[in-house]
């Protein structure tokens, strides 16, 4: 008999790949160029030369066997020290390579870190807005995922409603700074704060609460921003990157587990994860990608793009009136919809070709996603197709 549970799931496709389905198909009447597609943060810049370079040694240079044949169970050895090495150069941390796991991007990294410190029954807390895929990845897990309210004067956390809902049933944290859908990054005070309620509610609870800190926009940051590294404040953080985005390689589904050496039973979680894998398939990233992404992790892509492309979205619709708090960093803005009814303005946007997400698939009512990885000329273009949506449908 087929899984009730996924077969419903077919009835709730992402509203993200719905309307990337619909901008494809549109393009093929009037021509991609004409359609402004904010829907999908899909990165748009190449991979660095680095990255290129190393794939072309490997495969010319190194062992077939070697390449292409199965890692450990806990993932390749020179990848996880080349991970611990750059984690504390750029951080001050002290991790080694036993704290390290290499997973299928931050969605194979996020499924084992749940697994790792949560158990069926127990409470998953994250913050709205939120990437929407973090349901399934929560009750996937047998978890139950509980959303603090939004702070949308500055989309930091909402604190007062954090420590009300941090009950005793709470078994996880998680985070995502740089935001998606908000582009906002924590602060240090922010980070501070939050690790100082998590450790009173340890000693309060007497058990572990684990922060699990989604981190796969920690390079792209605007205005000279700098990145607060969660783990530096709290012990018991599991760190979950993806280099979909810093390297430009979504595609390549590589990313890592950084467990901090001080949290409980740190010397052991990995070789946990390791045993999530055969339960779940994952069995291992790609050995050749392990082998080269351990080769450029220093690099990154011209990442410039995206704070040029924000500039030029953020100014305009300061401009048109809308009320919008400024991306410190990801290479989306959230700016509050122009009516109550988020997906209603969407839906009018769509008239002229400019595809948005409306905000309520992540947890917010009243906003909408703009994901602006995409060329600079269509993103310059594009001010004029919003210029006359606004002027037209809301006489501004």
């Amino acid at each position: 008999m087929i899984n009730e549970q996924f077969k419903q799931m077919l009835g709730a496709k992402s509203v993200i790949r719905e309307l990337s389905e619909y901008a494809t198909k549109r393009g093929t009447e009037i021509g991609y160029d004409n359609v402004f597609d904010y829907s999908l943060g899909n990165p748009s810049v190449p991979c660095p030369d680095s990255y290129t370079e190393a794939v072309l040694d490997i495969h010319q240079n190194m062992n077939p066997m070697e390449i292409h044949g199965y890692s450990p169970s806990t993932t390749l050895p020179s990848a996880r020290q080349a991970v611990a090495d750059s984690l504390n150069e750029r951080f001050q941390m002290d991790y080694a390579m036993e704290h390290i796991f290499m997973t299928s991007g931050a969605a194979g990294a996020l499924a084992h870190a749940l697994r790792a410190v949560t158990k069926p029954g127990d409470k998953v807390i994250t913050f709205a807005p939120f990437f929407p895929e973090y349901i399934p990845y929560v009750t996937g897990c047998g978890d139950e995922l509980v959303v603090v309210p939004a702070n949308t004067e500055d989309f930091q956390i909402n604190f007062e409603a954090f420590k009300d809902m941090l009950t005793e049933d709470v078994m996880a944290v998680l985070i995502n700074t740089p935001n998606n859908p908000s582009g906002v990054v924590y602060s240090k005070e922010t980070i501070q704060e939050m690790a100082r309620i998590l450790q009173e509610a340890q000693d309060r609870f007497g058990h572990d609460i684990f922060l699990i800190s989604d981190e796969p926009y920690r390079e792209i940051l605007f205005d000279g921003e700098t990145y607060t590294y969660p783990s530096k404040f709290y012990d018991n953080t599991l760190s979950c990157y993806s280099f979909s985005k810093s390297l430009s390689l979504p595609g390549e589904r590589i990313g890592y587990v950084a467990v901090n050496p001080r949290a409980t039973d740190a010397d052991i979680l990995v070789a946990i994860m390791a045993q999530i894998s055969r339960g779940i398939g994952h069995n291992c990233p790609s050995s050749s990608v392990q082998l080269a992404v351990s080769r450029a992790l220093d690099d990154t892509s011209d990442l410039s793009v995206y704070e040029t492309n924000m500039n030029i979205l953020y100014d305009e619709l300061v401009k048109l009136g809308f009320n919008v708090v400024r991306p410190g960093g990801t290479f989306y803005i959230f700016p509050q919809a122009l009516e109550e009814d988020a997906v209603a303005f969407c839906q009018k946007a769509k008239e002229y070709d400019l595809i948005l997400v409306p905000s309520d698939s992540f947890g917010v009512k009243g906003y909408f996603r703009m994901a602006y990885c995409i060329d600079t000329e269509k993103v310059r273009r594009s001010v004029e197709a919003l210029r006359r949506f606004i002027e037209t449908e809301y006489k501004r």
